[in-house]
């Protein structure tokens, strides 16, 4: 059986973070500039975005000639706050973010197992892209890539990364479905996708991240507490409540932050390390498939 039996053509979808590039990217395509339309976009949904963000995806639906499909893992938040207990009686939380952590003798260090962009982004994305595709025509298509492994993809996954985040850059590991990006292809930095925005008359998206994401910087701390502070009070509490949690982890002796300072959040000096004459000691680089 040949590619052709299987599918005329690859299906195009759209991972849509609902920020500044993904938003971009969504109405380049409503516009014709990036070919071919996608089939449908795809918002994941951590159930922590900050609400501007929510109302921001509510409007660009809108503007939008193909459908944008929600779907979600359920509460990250809620996830990282559940406690396992292990068959030797050991409690632990299974879902985990990149946070910094403290230890006892004062040693910073960061959570770099993360489970977070993988289970809430990654998973529900491409079973939503298999729904897409058509579940009896990727089992079609498996029988036959093991007799023929250079068989084309069923499916093009377009990713908002522009060419300043290329490192964020990271092949699909599914073989039916093609990763793309096409800022990254027409060479558009961030900078350039908010002036594509304002050129057309459309109004700055947001920038999208779960409210309580240790990758945020300096900046976006200051505008969370400033311009969204129910959602900055929201990741002071959660942080709290993090901590209560880790305390009754026999296998977890450091105590978790979200800032790189191990100062808690409400208490944290929010000026950038610029303004403190200081580099960043860490890249705060998110995973290719959280939002942008």
């Amino acid at each position: 059986m040949t590619q052709n039996t299987i599918i005329a053509e690859p299906v195009h979808i759209l991972s849509l973070g609902a920020g500044v590039q993904s938003s971009t990217l969504a109405l380049m395509a409503a516009a014709g500039e990036v070919t071919p339309m996608p089939v449908a976009a795809v918002f994941a949904d951590t159930q922590a975005e900050p609400p501007s963000v929510y109302k921001w995806l509510d409007w660009l639906e809108k503007q939008l000639p193909f459908p944008v499909h929600r779907v979600t893992a359920g509460s990250l938040a809620e996830k990282v706050h559940e406690v396992h207990v292990s068959k030797k009686g050991q409690k632990y939380m299974a879902t985990a973010i990149p946070f910094f952590t403290l230890s006892a003798k004062g040693e910073v260090g960061r959570i770099m197992h993360r489970t977070c962009t993988r289970d809430f982004k990654i998973k529900p994305l491409m079973k939503q892209a298999r729904d897409l595709v058509g579940r009896g025509i990727l089992r079609t298509w498996w029988r036959d890539f093991r007799k023929d492994p250079s068989l084309a993809p069923l499916a093009v996954q377009w990713i908002g990364i522009s060419k300043d985040e290329i490192t964020r850059c990271k092949p699909s590991r599914d073989p039916w479905c093609r990763s793309r990006w096409p800022l990254i292809e027409r060479r558009f930095t961030r900078a350039m996708c908010l002036d594509w925005m304002q050129a057309h008359g459309y109004p700055q998206p947001p920038r999208s991240a779960c409210v309580f994401c240790p990758f945020h910087s300096i900046a976006e701390w200051r505008r969370l507490r400033d311009s969204e502070p129910e959602s900055f009070q929201a990741a002071v509490e959660f942080e709290r409540k993090l901590q209560e949690e880790r305390k009754v982890q026999e296998n977890f002796a450091t105590t978790p932050f979200l800032h790189v300072s191990c100062v808690p959040l409400d208490q944290v000096d929010l000026r950038t390390d610029a303004e403190h004459g200081q580099l960043s000691l860490w890249q705060d680089e998110c995973e290719g498939m959280c939002g942008v």
